[in-house]
């Protein structure tokens, strides 16, 4: 009997983050970054999917974070919130959402024009 030895499909993928106000400075969040750069570098030696990325706007500073697991309360959050505590900077954390693998659609041409050499009008 042959057993199908299909490739697992792809883990799935959530994303949360974490709201930041007010925002903070790169410098200020150095640490941070630290521990961010530290936890993807864990988390690729594991096999694991664990991201965190600055999004710096001018009202506010948000930790984008794409993960293999829709839990928020990882080690890594728990150390990520406590240094975040520790800069006494107000935060917040959204929900965890799927990330679709679905393809992207393909893009609508805006100019629904006849490509070269095509019929063009007033010939005929």
């Amino acid at each position: 009997m042959a057993h199908d030895k299909r490739p697992p499909g792809p883990k799935p993928t959530w994303a949360y983050a974490y709201k930041i106000v007010p925002p903070q400075s790169e410098s200020r969040m150095r640490t941070v970054r630290a521990l961010l750069d530290h936890e993807r570098a864990h988390a690729r030696q594991g096999a694991r999917i664990w991201e965190g990325r600055f999004v710096l706007e001018q009202q506010v500073t948000h930790i984008l974070v794409v993960s293999d697991a829709p839990h928020r309360d990882l080690e890594v959050n728990q150390r990520l919130e406590a240094e975040l505590r520790g800069l006494e900077a107000g935060f917040s954390l959204t929900a965890a959402m799927a990330v679709e693998d679905d393809p992207m659609p393909p893009p609508v041409d805006p100019d629904p024009s006849p490509p070269p050499g095509g019929p063009t009008q007033g010939q005929g």
